[in-house]
């Protein structure tokens, strides 16, 4: 059994995931991450050259701006973002928890490599952005614009 404790980690104060299946586990098919972000969090917008996303909120709320689509995501719903597709999200006013699936690989990666380990987290830890930034353009994302930058936007 995998100690989850090792795979937990926090992007800043945005962001808490915890690695449930790498894609070294995978044969690089796919990487599983339950993840947490708090309240009216909200991502840049950016697209995924390599992997596709998948979102299941398990509780709270998502909205997620993908191309052309809106969908207000709350526990229980399922949305997919292609690759290649600009997309953003925002946590709902009470945060979200949901499932974060890639295909193949890669998230999961993105996390590992440029979050904090959660047991050494403090809540002054603040994300690394050049870090974050070079493994991001390393795993093929491409950043698109800063948070609150929608797909309509471009």
């Amino acid at each position: 059994m995998t100690d989850l404790g090792e795979r937990s980690y926090v992007l800043g104060q945005g962001l808490r995931a915890t690695v449930l299946t790498t894609g070294e586990e995978t044969g690089g098919r796919h990487d599983l991450t339950d993840t947490w972000q708090p309240g009216g969090e909200m991502t840049p917008l950016h697209l995924h050259t390599r992997y596709e996303e998948r979102f299941w909120v398990l509780s709270g709320g998502l909205s997620v701006w993908a191309g052309d689509e809106f969908v207000e995501l709350r526990s229980g719903d399922y949305f997919r973002v292609p690759m290649n597709v600009p997309h953003a999200v925002r946590s709902g006013p009470t945060g979200c928890r949901a499932l974060h699936i890639s295909t193949p690989a890669g998230f999961a990666e993105l996390v590992a490599r440029s979050g904090t380990p959660a047991y050494l987290a403090r809540p002054e830890t603040e994300l690394d952005l050049e870090l974050f930034m070079a493994i991001t353009t390393e795993l093929g994302d491409v950043v698109l614009g800063p948070p609150g930058t929608l797909p309509s936007d471009r």
